[in-house]
This record gives structure tokens, C-alpha cells and sequence, in this order.
């Protein structure tokens, strides 16, 4: 058995209760549904007319857009620390 807490706390996103279950604190997953939650209202905001399932799909794609982009940047912040220091 693993001795790692899981949190269970129920979260709003666009409209829909969500049961979430995982490691992070309370405080996080509410964090993270909440920006979730925000993005889609944004998408939704500039396209009415979609449905749910599309919306959540822009807000995935969204979502690892950022995410990549991120990640490019802190790779490439990791090659001019490495780069300095030879």
C-alpha cells in the first residue's frame, strides 16, 4: 500500500461538478479547476456557440500550447545557465 495522501475534494468547472482524487493539496486542485474553469469561460466568451466537448478540447490544446511553450523556455534558460558556466 502506498503511504502517499490522496486528496478528494469536488471542484465547479463550467457548471459541472468534477470529483477530483490526487496528491496535491486541496488548495492546488481548487487552483487548477479554477483556471480551467476561467479558460473555458474565455473561449467560450469569444465563441458562443460551441459546444461543451469542443470547448474542452480548445481548452486542452490551449492548455499544452502553454504548457510547450514553457517548457521551450526553460530549456532554453537551462542552456544559458550551462553556457555561463563554461
Amino acid at each position: 500500500m502506498s503511504d502517499v495522501k490522496k486528496n478528494k475534494i469536488t471542484v465547479d468547472i463550467y457548471g459541472q461538478q468534477y470529483t477530483i482524487v490526487g496528491t496535491e493539496s486541496s488548495s492546488h486542485i481548487r487552483l487548477v479547476a479554477s483556471m480551467v474553469d476561467d479558460k473555458m469561460r474565455e473561449i467560450s466568451s469569444k465563441n458562443p456557440h460551441l459546444d461543451t466537448g469542443k470547448l474542452a478540447v480548445l481548452t486542452a490544446v490551449n492548455a499544452m500550447h502553454d504548457y510547450l511553450k514553457l517548457k521551450d523556455e526553460i530549456h532554453q534558460l537551462e542552456l544559458e545557465i550551462k553556457n555561463e558556466k563554461d
